[in-house]
């Protein structure tokens, strides 16, 4: 990673809770999505039925912000992240572990679309990896202090 600003909190340790990003593509577009960081990028489940696909295909540049906000506590923290984004090809572990973050270990009480990814035969099915590693990384903490009695 070329362009790494560091910040006072642990990046990969927060990039490895189930949260949500917002990835930007061409266009402009920018949808949420369930990612993993995994050996120094990220991974998103992508595929021919999908427009982000497509827009990838056409114009690898994007943008993934990763964030929080608790209003009860002030913490508030960001990770923004720049680069060209690579389709490869889907692997099933990889697959796994990225769903049991959100969904947890237990596939039995996984809802069946997210099963299929995994058992449908993902190169038949044309399910992909879109592979972001990042060429700049900035990760902010930006908390502050709540007075007491104005949480939540």
């Amino acid at each position: 990673m070329r362009g790494v600003t560091t910040s006072d909190f642990d990046t990969d340790t927060f990039l490895r809770r189930p949260l949500t990003a917002r990835l930007a593509t061409g266009g402009p577009t920018v949808r949420p999505v369930w990612f993993l960081w995994e050996d120094g990028a990220f991974w998103v489940l992508t595929g021919p039925w999908t427009r982000l696909f497509d827009r990838v295909r056409s114009d690898p540049d994007i943008a993934l912000v990763v964030d929080e906000c608790d209003l009860a506590t002030g913490r508030v923290r960001q990770v923004i992240a720049r680069g060209q984004a690579e389709l490869v090809p889907f692997d099933v572990p990889r697959g796994r572990r990225k769903l049991a973050r959100y969904l947890g270990a237990d596939e039995t009480r996984w809802d069946e679309r997210f099963v299929r990814y995994l058992y449908d035969a993902p190169s038949e099915r044309g399910t992909t990896w879109l592979r972001l590693r990042p060429a700049s990384l900035t990760a902010k903490d930006l908390s502050y202090s709540v007075a007491p009695g104005e949480s939540g």
